[in-house]
């Protein structure tokens, strides 16, 4: 199929003084002189028979017909822009993904093949470990660190905790609050759940990874925050991390504290349940982390914006 288009240099003009409302401004993104954007939008006029802007005195405005124009402008622009990035970035590799188990398990991987279905050319290759959680130093992300890009993988971590990865590229997720949750079975008519004094009569499931100095989350505070006297905050089976707690809690053996993006599938699903809406505040949030040295490779980019926009669907 053939098409009949108008040069592409005057097309990147059009779009690029659209998205500035200035010559000027348009002209330093493309590395040339205001008079050449001018006489490229000139040559795009005349080919199309109408004029695409109006030189006011102080500004630029785009005429009807040129805003018409620039949606499809743009994305044909950005489709060729993914494509260019894709084909020089084959060569990349795997990309290596590290996240908190919890994370990975109830929130990424239910997900994730809505990136995979998009981005077929990107093979991951997903790992989890309690390391993806800050430690009392909250500074080190395990496995990643300041890297040479000729020899380093196509790395990235999704870490839960302070945000401060010196020579990293960070971007913070989401900020999540703990809330309690437990199998849907859990409450029974000699076990009910639906005050907060029948909390007495449940099991507490605890997530070692909470409740210690560097956090406000554990049972205890759960409990002040929601004014329950009488209950023992320490009681009840201890696992080394909330997938552990997660899964003990899905098994009915009583109530744990959870991050609620992470829980909020298997709530929709039916399997847990949020018996009381009292949340308290994690001092950590989740993070995209990945050393700036590769930050800008194919696989790397693709992941990210998908992330970043599931986060802000969710």
């Amino acid at each position: 199929m053939s098409y009949r288009l108008p040069p592409l240099g005057p097309l990147r003009a059009f779009e690029s003084a659209c998205r500035h409302l200035s010559f000027k401004k348009a002209a330093e993104e493309l590395s040339v002189t205001p008079a050449a954007v001018s006489q490229q939008i000139k040559v795009l006029e005349s080919y199309l028979g109408f004029k695409l802007f109006r030189r006011l005195a102080r500004a630029l405005e785009v005429t009807p017909e040129g805003l018409a124009m620039l949606p499809k402008i743009h994305e044909a622009f950005e489709c060729l822009a993914t494509a260019v990035e894709r084909t020089r970035h084959t060569g990349d590799g795997p990309l290596i993904v590290d996240a908190p188990p919890s994370f990975a398990s109830h929130w990424l991987i239910p997900r994730l093949a809505r990136f995979t279905d998009t981005n077929p050319d990107v093979e991951v290759h997903l790992s989890s470990s309690s390391h993806s959680v800050d430690g009392p130093d909250g500074s080190r992300v395990a496995g990643l660190g300041v890297v040479d890009p000729r020899e380093a993988p196509t790395a990235v971590a999704i870490r839960y905790g302070a945000g401060s990865y010196p020579g990293m590229h960070v971007e913070q997720l989401f900020a999540p609050v703990y809330v309690p949750v437990c199998s849907v079975n859990l409450p029974t008519a000699q076990r009910p759940l639906g005050s907060l004094a029948d909390l007495r009569r449940h099991t507490l499931i605890h997530d070692d990874t909470l409740g210690d100095e560097r956090h406000e989350a554990g049972w205890k505070q759960w409990l002040a925050a929601a004014g329950v006297t009488g209950v023992d905050a320490m009681r009840g089976p201890r696992f080394a991390n909330a997938a552990l707690a997660l899964e003990a809690a899905l098994a009915g053996q009583g109530l744990t504290l959870a991050l609620r993006p992470v829980v909020e599938l298997e709530v929709a699903a039916g399997r847990l349940m949020i018996p009381f809406e009292i949340a308290v505040r994690s001092p950590y949030a989740y993070f995209f982390v990945t050393p700036e040295s590769i930050a800008q490779r194919w696989p790397v980019i693709a992941f990210r914006r998908w992330l970043l926009a599931e986060c802000a669907r969710h």
